[in-house]
């Protein structure tokens, strides 16, 4: 049998070392049946090559003109005291004038690279053993959603929940349930709603959809599941709004958090 090109790239053995010494310590703290021990990380920007573990995505894939960028913040005493990414850009809704096709633009995004693969396969995180998804930002108040992909019979499925920032312009951190994120396809919401895979997490990341010319600034340092509240300000439900930003389903209904 000779080795793969996968198997012998750069750090494939140290990151299936590094599955086998998480999948032990699960085993032998017997979090299956105490809990897990602590949180878990998922993603954080305390360094420049963070960056690399990520990917940018807006309307200009589809020919719109939409600005983003990502980009690394060193860290600072008088914002944060920990090494952050700035997401920002410009939104714009005008269309292609050479695509027909395309109806809607307006759009930025990012998300976590898919994990690489290990000897016990991809890479993925579990994290049906936590309540909350955590998250410390600085947002400018528009209306970001938290973006959340699993290992989805269709691929194309996003697990998606609003992004709600308490105190704009300030650092905060954000805690969401896992329970209630919403499933969707290309921006609709998706009906019947399944539960999501919470043992195959496969990417995380935010968007902004709200179709609001201008510019946008939302500052992130972390990303991580807890099960402890007290880590920040449980968001409160928000009531259903008519501007455009929030999910809807295939009838052009807007869907509030409350009707999941």
């Amino acid at each position: 049998m000779r080795p793969t090109t996968v198997c012998l790239s750069k750090g494939f053995f140290g990151r299936s070392l590094e599955e086998f010494k998480r999948l032990w310590s699960i085993a032998y703290n017997l979090e299956g049946i105490k809990g897990p021990s602590g949180p878990l990380p998922l993603h954080d920007f305390h360094r420049p090559e963070s960056l690399d573990e990520t990917k940018l995505m807006s309307d200009v894939d589809i020919g719109g003109y939409s600005k983003a960028s990502l980009d690394w913040m060193p860290p600072s005493p008088q914002e944060n005291t920990n090494g952050h990414a700035r997401f920002h850009g410009t939104i714009s809704t005008a269309l292609p004038p050479d695509r027909p096709e395309i109806q809607r633009s307006g759009y930025a995004a990012w998300r976590t690279l898919d994990r690489p693969l290990t000897l016990f396969g991809r890479a993925l995180w579990n994290i049906d053993m936590y309540t909350y998804l955590a998250m410390r930002i600085r947002s400018d108040g528009r209306s970001y959603f938290v973006n959340v992909q699993t290992e989805s019979v269709v691929p194309t499925d996003l697990h998606q929940h609003r992004l709600f920032a308490k105190r704009p312009g300030e650092w905060e951190t954000v805690l969401i349930k896992w329970n209630d994120f919403v499933r969707t396809n290309h921006g609709f919401v998706v009906e019947p709603q399944t539960e999501m895979l919470r043992q195959k997490v496969r990417s995380i990341g935010v968007g902004l959809t709200d179709r609001v010319p201008g510019p946008f600034e939302l500052f992130i340092e972390r990303i991580w599941a807890t099960n402890d509240m007290s880590e920040g300000e449980e968001h409160l439900v928000e009531s259903p709004a008519s501007r455009e930003g929030q999910l809807r389903n295939k009838q052009g209904r807007n869907i509030s958090w409350s009707d999941k």
